[in-house]
């Protein structure tokens, strides 16, 4: 019995994706399209590889088997591919990469905007996530976390300074409530929440002075699971927000927001662009790890 191996394709990527509408957008084909593909397979082997329901699309224990035999195979066939560029005269190549929001606005895209003119051949995909992604398994190239949270078995370059947290707040909101003086006093105050999506529980507030640390868990009518969309929150006049040092400082200094708590502010390891060791023969990721090293004497 001969099988298309496009029709394995189909059925890997549907697997992996949980969703015949994503996977047909990946692969740019049709959903009723592919649909007719997966039944056709099914049809050949003789076995249900899929079980669908209204919401959800999920292997069966055949299509599991099939899914860990076929997927590895193919990712080793692309990876070949992408190797193979190596020999042409200008890299080439999509280079995907996971990062917070923050990440992909200020460290990522300044860099990005210079890099990508001179390498026309290379395309880069930038996926907004907050939670701890597993690049290997979400097929990333590479992801961009805080350097304390990256694997020990990763291969890891700083790509910015470190990290400062700022807590401000409107003037107009000073006006109707004391400025807190310790982090404890924050519990008194209308805070602009964030919840973290990878366990899905509210960031507690950090703070450290002569080596005292304190978390404190904040309250308020708001929550956001972005730094952007709390700073327009706080600039609203909505609240307390506890952001990044670098959003705050034109407004800051224009006189927007008040800044508190300044000599609790901790510090945190700055941002690194980190990535699995058998992606180092990538020309096309090796020239963007060049551009996207940080310099701390620049």
């Amino acid at each position: 019995m001969q099988t298309n191996f496009n029709d394995l394709m189909a059925f890997v990527t549907v697997a992996r994706e949980g969703s015949f509408t994503r996977a047909a957008a990946q692969l740019g084909v049709s959903q009723s399209a592919l649909s007719h593909t997966i039944r056709g397979l099914e049809a050949r082997l003789g076995i249900r590889l899929l079980t669908r329901t209204t919401r959800s699309v999920a292997p069966t224990e055949a299509g599991e088997r099939l899914l860990l035999t076929a997927a590895p195979r193919f990712d080793d066939i692309q990876r070949e591919m992408a190797a193979l560029t190596a020999l042409r005269d200008k890299p080439a190549g999509t280079i995907r990469i996971s990062a917070a929001e923050h990440a992909a606005t200020t460290v990522l895209w300044p860099k990005l905007e210079q890099f990508l003119p001179h390498y026309p051949d290379i395309q880069v995909e930038i996926a907004v996530e907050y939670g701890m992604i597993d690049i290997v398994a979400g097929r990333y190239d590479a992801g961009v976390r805080l350097g304390d949270q990256v694997a020990q078995d990763m291969v890891a370059v700083r790509i910015a300074p470190d990290l400062r947290m700022a807590v401000v707040g409107t003037p107009g909101y000073f006006a109707r409530r004391t400025p807190p003086r310790t982090p404890h006093e924050l519990l008194a105050h209308d805070c602009i929440n964030l919840r973290l999506s990878t366990h899905g529980g509210l960031y507690a507030w950090e703070f450290e002075q002569d080596g005292q640390r304190l978390n404190v868990k904040v309250q308020g009518q708001l929550t956001f699971n972005g730094s952007a969309p709390m700073l327009r929150a706080a600039l609203a006049g909505f609240g307390l927000a506890c952001v990044p040092e670098d959003l705050v400082q034109e407004h800051v200094a224009a006189g927007r927001l008040v800044r508190v708590l300044r000599d609790w502010a901790p510090t945190f390891p700055g941002y690194h662009l980190y990535y699995a060791s058998r992606h180092q023969s990538s020309p096309a990721l090796a020239l963007l790890v060049k551009a996207l090293r940080y310099d701390a004497a620049a």
